[in-house]
């Protein structure tokens, strides 16, 4: 998974085409540290279709705000720089967000 930052953020969501999904997350966020591991594992499976990155809202926390992600985990999907959906909290389970990328791959 492609680690986001302030300096890539813009290169690798805003302007990359078709489609990317972002895990928003934080080192304290325990439910979030619970799905990074099934994020990883449908990489593995939808990786070719879509870009998959993570970004710690703790490093570029005015980036998160600036996306209005308000409360972790958040998973975004973005096509062609544009955000297309989200999961965000008690709605990102990993089956959900499964359900989701079906949706877009």
């Amino acid at each position: 998974m492609l680690e986001l930052t302030r300096k890539n953020f813009e290169d690798e969501v805003t302007n990359a085409e078709g489609y990317v999904l972002v895990d928003y997350w934080g080192p304290t966020c325990e439910p979030c540290k619970a799905l990074m591991p099934h994020i990883e594992e449908m990489e593995k499976t939808y990786g070719d279709k879509i870009k998959f990155t993570s970004l710690d809202i703790t490093k570029a926390r005015r980036l998160a705000i600036g996306q209005k992600v308000m409360g972790l985990p958040a998973i975004i999907i973005y096509k062609d720089g544009e955000e297309v959906e989200r999961l965000a909290e008690a709605e990102a389970t990993a089956s959900a967000v499964e359900e989701m990328i079906k949706k877009y791959v």
